[in-house]
């Protein structure tokens, strides 16, 4: 009987074109998501590991410093290296973050988020590496002169001869802000870097601009001839503890793993919006082969009556799932290359300085997207598989469909269970902060995810006949909708659970963004006294702002009382990397903060700590303690904790002296997060504004924010996330939403003998559709009111836990969730037409006389 009833299988298929469409776009959504995620990060991967592969080419040992942000190679490391035995040339190199600006220094080129540097350029007669090719002009020779990459010149059009400008934030000041230098080589990079800007300056200028005068980024070795290179490697190893020591090789593939790293994170974020999609296409495709064995009792049983085993006829209907699943995962995985391809562009647009590359499809991609894709269909279908093998043949025949008044007690009853203790660990959960707390937050949600999955059938009914209040005003069709919907509570739960687990994610995602919004405003109206905050451009906030841009507001703008700059630092307490800022001048004219132990006053070898710092360390006011760079490879005099604050987010855990901060914090990376003005009293403010950007002019990437607009734009950035997300998230609900159409196209031809019926008695057409609209309208708001609900019940435990890193309010986007669920009734109406079409045109007679 094997290929009778794979015959059997393929010719069902076959026969019902439209259903299987439906199903098979389910699992193409979600195994694209999967495929696309793989295909995007694989390509971003091999793309940034061509780039690596041409790094420290022709380099036979480098060292450098074990932490990025550190102050780089001392000079006095340089010259003992240099007498190493079997060293033959060294080749020392020094680097740092730079903005290239138009060349009449008004607007800075954008790069996209791609990185912007400057490096020293080594003459091929001293280098090490293989040098720059250049195509077009000559390298630098002078102060003034540098050579840039050819896509850097291309986005900033740029040609040799060319005369621009540049801005190191850590060296300009109000008197020159900008550094004028003209173009005199282009040189070539292997791999197109998206919006990299690459610019080379003579070895003198670049230690002027870059340095300290006592440190170089790294060192470039040549070993001599004869001596292995990893022999040389040891040696110097030895020699200089505490700095990183790798051969060529080794520096590539240190290179390719950072980035490894970073890509894990997207690839993980990616994925999970695939899983969230499989999820949801996997009730659908449960649902889908429950009705289909529903509707099919008498053939079924048709066949077992004429010798087909019940295991036979079970095989029949997971055979025919996994056709489904394969021909629906290679299909995703088609889409998923174009969902990657897609993706890229979309990025590119957008001008986020990602590198381009052809398309990777890996062998793993092959295999995850098929596996994925066929696994979670046949799961999916095994219930309504072994359902169908147990068919009794005689009974079967003379029913007309299966009963759907099995008990549901027991899934109830675990249900609950479920949804106490899920309640229970997100209360515990909640009462904590940090990464175990939100984990603990994870569990329980998931136990109540499992919860609502199990006891939404009992809870439909109640529900739905309370929602029969919404279709009561369309009065005998209305209560036809409603019972329609309350009539097999199960497949109303499953269809209405991947709408559900959709619009949790997404009321859960919009209390997180709504009250990381209001966090923020809570945070500047009462920490920020400052009338205006100074900040750079959103492509350049990883640089900072100049640091002479306070003197020039204050030297500038009569209307200013105060400004002050507030930089970021990082330093090591012991092995523990602590994270604060270093106001240039007092802060109490435009920050309000609440010292609860010693004095807000800070010495040059003073620091203030937050109160959370003090308790976790047991650190009291007047104890000297010891902070070392990233790399401790600098001695740092220690401090004295004159103060202790009260726990803030614009002070983070710790605020030091300029002094202390210039002690910690490499010279090229020294710059201001932003800077904070107050007005004196009385001042015009419009006329301050118009001052200030004349004073701040100079510096091309100042933007002048009022304390509102500063809120408007964190706002708009976290909107900007927020739509990311949403957009990954409304994948989910597309499939959701092919589940009801699906499920109503199938129940229609479930219920054909009674819409013939009630054609026959007289129902209009128009009756019979609107009576399939109100039905998958009552099921989608059933959908998003549980969803909703347990979006916000989750979204304040998850958000209980997150107070420790600023989101200190909780907010719930009423007017948003509101939105969401007449949306869900609106997309449950549009979900309704097709299925409600074909409904008004079922034959009267014909229905009836079907049996």
């Amino acid at each position: 009987m094997k290929n009778p009833m794979r015959k059997v299988a393929l010719r069902n298929l076959a026969a019902h074109k439209v259903r299987l469409a439906l199903t098979l776009l389910s699992v193409v959504l979600g195994t694209a998501f999967i495929a696309g995620s793989f295909v995007f990060t694989d390509t971003l991967q091999r793309t940034f590991d061509g780039i690596f592969a041409n790094q420290a080419r022709g380099v036979d040992v480098r060292v450098s410093p074990k932490e990025q942000r550190s102050f780089g190679v001392p000079l006095a490391v340089v010259d003992k290296v240099s007498q190493i035995d079997g060293v033959r040339a060294i080749a020392p190199s020094v680097n740092g973050p730079l903005i290239l600006l138009d060349p009449a220094g008004k607007k800075p080129v954008q790069t996209g988020g791609a990185p912007s540097w400057g490096q020293s350029y080594v003459p091929p007669e001293r280098a090490v590496a293989e040098p720059e090719k250049f195509i077009a002009g000559v390298p630098p020779a002078a102060e003034g002169e540098v050579a840039i990459n050819s896509g850097g010149a291309e986005r900033a059009g740029l040609k040799v001869g060319d005369h621009t400008k540049i801005l190191i934030p850590s060296q300009s000041d109000q008197q020159k802000p900008a550094i004028d230098v003209t173009i005199t080589g282009i040189y070539e990079v292997s791999t197109d870097t998206g919006g990299f800007v690459g610019m080379l300056f003579d070895d003198a200028q670049a230690r002027k601009l870059f340095t300290d005068g006592t440190h170089v980024a790294y060192i470039d070795i040549a070993a001599a001839s004869g001596v292995s290179v990893n022999d040389l490697r040891d040696r110097i190893g030895a020699a200089v503890p505490g700095f990183k020591v790798q051969n060529g090789e080794q520096v590539r593939e240190d290179l390719k793993t950072q980035f490894s790293q970073t890509l894990k994170f997207i690839n993980y974020f990616l994925l999970a919006f695939g899983a969230i999609a499989l999820i949801a296409g996997t009730f659908i495709i449960y649902n889908t082969f429950a009705m289909i064995v529903a509707q099919r009792l008498r053939e079924l049983a048709l066949l077992r009556a004429v010798g087909a085993s019940g295991g036979q006829v079970g095989v029949s209907v997971v055979s025919e799932a996994l056709v489904i699943g394969l021909v629906g995962s290679a299909l995703g995985l088609a889409a998923g290359v174009g969902l990657a391809f897609g993706l890229s562009g979309l990025l590119n647009y957008f001008d986020l300085g990602l590198p381009t590359g052809s398309m990777a499809v890996l062998p793993r991609t092959v295999l995850v997207a098929l596996l994925v894709g066929m696994l979670v269909t046949v799961v999916s279908a095994y219930a309504p598989a072994r359902r169908a093998a147990k068919i009794p043949p005689v009974e079967a025949m003379r029913e007309e469909f299966a009963s759907v008044g099995e008990s549901l007690r027991l899934r109830t009853v675990v249900g609950l269970g479920l949804a106490v203790l899920g309640i229970v660990v997100v209360l515990i959960g909640a009462q904590s902060t940090g990464g175990r707390a939100a984990a603990t937050v994870g569990v329980g949600a998931l136990s109540l995810i499992f919860a609502v999955l199990l006891a939404s059938p009992a809870l439909s009914r109640p529900v739905l006949t309370v929602l029969g209040v919404l279709v009561r005003p369309f009065g005998p069709i209305g209560r036809m909708a409603r019972d329609n919907a309350v009539r097999n509570p199960r497949r109303t739960a499953a269809t209405a659970f991947a709408l559900t687990l959709g619009l949790m994610l997404v009321s859960a995602i919009g209390m997180l963004g709504a009250s990381a919004k209001a966090s923020i405003g809570v945070l500047v109206d009462k920490g920020v006294e400052a009338d205006y905050v100074l900040s750079g451009p959103q492509q350049t906030q990883l640089l900072g702002l100049p640091l002479g841009v306070p003197a020039a507001v204050l030297d500038g703008v009569p209307e200013a009382a105060d400004a002050v700059g507030v930089r970021g630092f990082a330093v090591r307490v012991g092995n523990d990397l602590v994270q604060g800022v270093s106001p240039d001048r007092p802060m109490d004219k435009v920050l309000s903060y609440e010292i609860v132990r010693g004095t807000r006053t800070i010495g040059d070898r003073d620091v203030l700590v937050s109160e959370g710092e003090a308790t976790d360390r047991n650190w009291r006011v007047g104890q000297r303690i010891e902070l070392n760079t990233l790399d401790k490879n600098e001695k740092v005099p220690p401090v004295t904790i004159v103060g202790i604050y009260k726990n803030t987010p614009l002070l983070s855990k710790m605020v030091i002296s300029p002094k202390v901060f210039a002690e910690v914090t490499p010279p090229r990376f020294q710059n201001n997060f932003y800077v904070l003005v107050a007005a004196k009293p009385g001042a015009d403010l419009a006329v301050m504004r118009t001052n200030l950007e004349k004073a701040t002019d100079q510096f091309a990437v100042v933007q002048v924010q009022d304390r509102e607009q500063f809120k408007g734009a964190q706002g708009r950035q976290i909107n900007t996330l927020l739509a990311i997300v949403y957009g990954l998230l409304a994948l989910a609900v597309v499939i959701a939403i092919l589940g009801i159409i699906n499920t109503l196209a199938l129940s229609v031809v479930e219920r054909r003998r009674e819409i013939g019926m009630l054609r026959a008695v007289g129902t209009m057409r128009a009756q019979v559709r609107r009576t399939i609209y109100l039905e998958s309208m009552l099921i989608s708001i059933f959908g998003a009111l549980v969803g909703v609900a347990l979006g916000i019940g989750l979204g304040i435990g998850f958000l209980r836990t997150l107070s420790e890193y600023g989101i200190d309010q909780i907010t719930i986007p009423w007017a948003q969730l509101v939105i969401v669920l007449i949306s869900s009734g609106v997309v449950g109406v549009l979900a309704a037409l097709w299925p409600g079409i074909r409904a008004a045109r079922t034959p009267p007679l014909a229905a009836i006389a079907d049996l």
